[in-house]
């Protein structure tokens, strides 16, 4: 069995670790059906395949974008971008705005205790 590891999302490139995948195994990426090219795959110390992938603008969009990674023709895993009006509608959206409105909370009534102290 394959599993992934995601390592980071940084200026652009998508990076994970796949443990399990046979040495003889193609390794692709694709969005919508269409493969990516641009990517790497190379041995790590671990006995993982530390995979690179460089997300081409034109799939850094307004909405859902879900990059499937598989190991010979069989999906193995996958990474999704969200952005725009549609990440105001996730939950993890939500609660991070939460939090924002939480921390004004907390401040204001420290200040309050503050002056009424």
């Amino acid at each position: 069995m394959i599993e992934i590891t995601r390592t980071r999302l940084t200026d652009g490139v998508w990076q994970g670790d796949l443990v399990g995948v046979p040495d003889t195994a193609v390794v692709t990426v694709s969005i919508r059906g269409n493969v990516l090219d641009d990517f790497d795959a190379e041995a790590a110390d671990d006995d993982a395949l530390r995979l690179s992938v460089r997300i081409p603008s034109k799939h850094i969009s307004e909405g859902v974008n879900t990059f499937v990674i598989s190991s010979d023709d069989a999906p193995v895993g996958n990474f999704t971008l969200i952005a725009g009006d549609l990440a105001g509608d996730d939950l993890r959206a939500e609660v991070d705005l939460l939090r924002e409105e939480l921390d004004l909370l907390k401040k204001a009534f420290r200040s309050h205790v503050r002056e009424t102290i």
